[in-house]
C-alpha cells in the first residue's frame, strides 16, 4: 500500500520508529505524523471508547481542561458571535461553559450530537478531536468552510516535537483512537495552505486561527 499524508497529499513519506505495534509515517512537507489505515479502529470500537470519558459539566478535571482552550480565546469573542463546539463529545460541556461567559454555541458531535452544519459560525472550537481525523484535509476544509470571514477557530491537541516521543511511553500516540499528530510546524503550514492567521499558540497543544 503507497502512503500518502492526509493533509498536504505528499507520498514521500519516512517510517517511524515506535513502542507499540501501529505504524507510523511522518511527513516532511508538513511533519504530519499518520498511523497508517491498515491500524485504525472500526467505528464501533472508536465510539465505546468515548463513551468511557468522563464529560459532563460535573466534572471538575474536564471543565479545567476545556478551560485550557476557553481562557485564552475569550478576547476574541464578542456576545453577538455563533460558536460551534466541533466535535463535543456524548455530554457537551464546552457550549454550557461558553453560555456562562454569555456566548451561544451550537453542538456537533459525528457520533453523539446531529447538526446539519447548514450555517456559517463566527468562531468554533474543536478540542481533542484534530488527532481523530482519518482525512485531517478533508475536516479541516469542512471547519474552514463553517466559518465566516474574520471568524476564529480555537484547536486543543497535544503537539509532537521529538521524534523519540513514539519510540516512549507518551500517552498520545498510545492511545489507539489517536490517528494524525501535529507539529509546530504543521500549523504553519495549516495557516498558509486555508489562509488562516495564527492568533494564539502556546506551542504545546492551543492555537488560535482567524480566517482572512
Amino acid at each position: 500500500m503507497i502512503m500518502y499524508c492526509k493533509l498536504c497529499s505528499n507520498n514521500q513519506l519516512t517510517q517511524v520508529n515506535s513502542s507499540d505495534n501501529r505504524n507510523y509515517f511522518l511527513c516532511p512537507n508538513c511533519n504530519l505524523i499518520s498511523v497508517s489505515p491498515d491500524n485504525f479502529i472500526s467505528n464501533k470500537e472508536e465510539k465505546e471508547r468515548y463513551l468511557t470519558h468522563n464529560n459532563g459539566i460535573e466534572f471538575k478535571g474536564y471543565v479545567d481542561f476545556l478551560n485550557i482552550a476557553i481562557e485564552p480565546a475569550l478576547q476574541f469573542l464578542k456576545k453577538d458571535m455563533l460558536g460551534l463546539d466541533f466535535g463535543c463529545g456524548h455530554t457537551p460541556t464546552l457550549s454550557k461553559l461558553l453560555a456562562q461567559h454569555g456566548f451561544n454555541c451550537e453542538d456537533y458531535d459525528p457520533f453523539f450530537v446531529e447538526n446539519n452544519l447548514n450555517k456559517k459560525y463566527d468562531f468554533i472550537f474543536s478540542t481533542e478531536v484534530f488527532e481523530h481525523f482519518l482525512n485531517p484535509q478533508k475536516e479541516i476544509s469542512k471547519l474552514v468552510n463553517l466559518i465566516d470571514k474574520n471568524g476564529i477557530i480555537v484547536v486543543m491537541t497535544d503537539r509532537w516535537n521529538d521524534i523519540n516521543q513514539f519510540n516512549s511511553n507518551w500517552h498520545y500516540a498510545r492511545d489507539i483512537s489517536h490517528v494524525v499528530f501535529y507539529h509546530n510546524k504543521t500549523f504553519d503550514f495549516i495557516c498558509n495552505e486555508y489562509n488562516l492567521e495564527m492568533l494564539y499558540d502556546d506551542k504545546s497543544r492551543v492555537v488560535i486561527l482567524r480566517k482572512n
